[in-house]
């Protein structure tokens, strides 16, 4: 399944559709660069529509959640798919820092 995103209409961020995977990487890697780039104190990212993220794409999040926190910002994450939180569950120390919504 192909990777897409688009802005999220009411708040700052993000949706992504689609698997994030090995083939996807690319469009993940420009996805996940417009993300660092919206403005505000608090950016979203909605998973709802992401069927699979591998462990790289995991580390992929890892790594700009970082860079938000450098900034002094946050990245929210909404609506996981099961493959983020079983990564979540091998990896909590280098995972712990990813703020998901309740």
């Amino acid at each position: 399944m192909p990777l897409t995103a688009r802005p999220l209409g009411d708040r700052p961020g993000t949706l992504l559709q689609g698997s994030c995977d090995f083939d996807t990487r690319p469009i993940l890697s420009a996805a996940l660069g417009v993300v660092t780039r919206t403005p505000g104190p608090v950016v979203h990212l909605d998973l709802s529509g992401v069927s699979f993220l591998d462990a790289d794409a995991v580390g992929a999040l890892v790594r700009v959640n970082a860079t938000f926190t450098g900034q002094g910002r946050r990245l929210v994450l909404h609506h996981p798919p099961y493959s983020l939180r079983k990564v979540v569950e091998m990896f909590p120390d280098e995972c712990a820092a990813l703020e998901v919504a309740a």
